[in-house]
């Protein structure tokens, strides 16, 4: 077997004398051979981590040139900033002469790793990813990555490697979101947050407390909830409203989460955004067609995407070192609409 190149059935079938031919066989479970061939052929390329190549298969009789395929992997496509990305993804790959392969991860760590199995089976030339909500081991990523698969990541990153990423400027958009609601009058605002063990929560969290810090405020922890989610809004906002000393502003994690916010204020008899302020994070679509129009933080999730494509196209053409991370960020900006003041 060559050193550093991928194995193939020709290397198993050299190193366990039989032929090309009955490695094929075996690996796709034939009757043809015996079963204890069959078992020793494929506990053999178990072991040494061999994969069929799936799409060369599928295009070995083909005229045309095989395909250039990116595997991608959204943690839910119905989300608009992701469909965003996806959209960004697929219209850089296109003009790159690349297609993609899409999977979603639907937030689940079990899902994401057979992904990953999946399109290393399928021979992707590398993989565009943010992770699920729920993954915090990350060796399905380290796996990748050492077996020279090119990574990029997007929004979420994995903090384990030190692979590629593109992402928004998080802190930076929390702060402005925060002052932005404290200089237009308010004094206690809640801050609904996603799962902490993500990078992109820790840093709109930090945005959030340096802005109260810079204007004079001090963070309070019971102002600070873990709600990312229409349905733990809907939950937990009447008892936030109830408090002796209740909110004035909102600044929630994402805009799903602020419109719930909104709409379970003014349910309770509250004013938007005369006694409550309410502002969101990713401007997407339902952001300009409830009442009051939501003030939010614009993501430029198509830019993300785009960029993310072509960091991971050049490392696959050699145009960017496989061992150098590229760090790229994209910047968002504040729209200010109906919610706040």
């Amino acid at each position: 077997m060559r050193d550093n190149q991928p194995l193939t059935m020709k290397d198993i079938a050299a190193k366990l004398g039989v032929s090309v031919a009955t490695v094929s066989r075996a690996l796709k479970n034939s009757p043809n051979i015996s079963k204890k061939r069959r078992e020793m052929i494929q506990q053999f390329a178990r072991e040494h981590d061999y994969y069929p190549n799936v799409i060369a298969e599928q295009l070995r009789h083909s005229r045309q040139k095989p395909l250039r395929v990116i595997g991608v992997i959204l943690p839910e496509i119905v989300h608009y900033y992701f469909a965003s990305i996806l959209s960004g993804i697929e219209e850089k790959a296109k003009e790159r002469g690349y297609r993609i392969m899409v999977a979603q991860s639907r937030e689940s760590y079990e899902r994401e790793v057979e992904i990953c199995e999946s399109f290393k089976k399928n021979k992707v030339c590398g993989i565009i990813v943010s992770q699920a909500k729920d993954t915090e081991k990350y060796d399905h990523f380290i796996k990748l990555f050492e077996n020279g698969i090119p990574l990029v990541f997007y929004d979420r990153i994995c903090p384990a490697i030190n692979a590629s990423r593109v992402v928004v400027d998080d802190y930076q958009a929390a702060y402005k979101a925060v002052s932005h609601l404290i200089e237009s009058g308010c004094k206690r605002i809640a801050f609904y947050v996603s799962n902490l063990n993500m990078e992109i929560s820790k840093n709109r969290l930090n945005g959030y407390k340096d802005a109260l810090y810079h204007h004079g405020l001090q963070p309070q922890d019971e102002l600070i909830r873990q709600c990312d989610t229409p349905e733990l809004a809907e939950k937990l906002t009447p008892e936030m409203l109830k408090m002796k000393e209740r909110p004035d502003g909102f600044f929630a994690i994402n805009d799903e989460t602020a419109i719930s916010v909104m709409y379970v204020a003014k349910h309770m008899g509250f004013r938007v955004p005369e006694d409550v302020s309410v502002c969101g994070f990713t401007d997407s679509d339902r952001a300009v067609s409830c009442d009051p129009m939501l003030t939010t933080v614009h993501q430029n999730g198509g830019e993300v995407g785009a960029q993310a494509t072509e960091v991971l196209i050049d490392m696959v053409e050699g145009k960017l070192p496989m061992d150098r991370a590229e760090k790229r960020m994209v910047r968002t900006s504040l729209v200010v609409r109906g919610t706040t003041k």
